[in-house]
């Protein structure tokens, strides 16, 4: 994005999430930026798709709606970019190898039942690895904060 055709996007989408906190979000680019982008996955209504990997007009409309109702759509490249980011904090490491994979699908933006899918589980045992995993990172329900947002953070710094 001009001008300077580098993080151009990324600041200017988090200028206008401090402007106004509910704004749904989606970054649509060729690259992947991580320095603002983790901000704006901890907002939530945020999304952050790459070009060249958005292959059909139904999954663009379909991250749009995700977003506009509240939630996120992140391409899986900027999962890994963004877990690449950051190793340091050891946060994960009561977490089972499992429930890691339960975690990383999270911050794919699956719903339990894609979690269930992709790891062959049923709807019920992806609940209880969830639901592990909140307990293991100390996330409490406190109707303020989105508990998964902060579950995935937490993955994203801590993996």
């Amino acid at each position: 994005m001009p001008p300077d055709h580098t993080d151009d996007g990324a600041r200017a989408a988090r200028r206008l999430r401090m402007q106004n906190p509910d704004l749904g979000i989606v970054l649509w680019s060729q690259h992947v930026e991580t320095r603002h982008s983790v901000e704006l996955v901890a907002t939530g209504r945020f999304g952050y798709l790459l070009k060249d990997r958005v292959l059909a007009v139904d999954q663009f409309l379909d991250a749009l709606d995700r977003v506009a109702s509240g939630g996120s759509a992140l391409d899986p490249e900027v999962v890994a970019r963004l877990i690449g980011r950051q190793r340091a904090d050891n946060r994960l490491a009561p977490l089972t190898p499992r429930e890691r994979e339960a975690l990383a699908l999270m911050a794919e933006v699956c719903t339990n039942v894609g979690i269930g899918r992709r790891l062959f589980l049923t709807e019920r045992t992806v609940e209880t690895h969830i639901g592990s995993i909140m307990a293991k990172l100390g996330l409490i329900t406190i109707d303020e904060q989105h508990r998964r947002v902060l579950a995935v953070l937490a993955y994203l710094g801590g993996h």
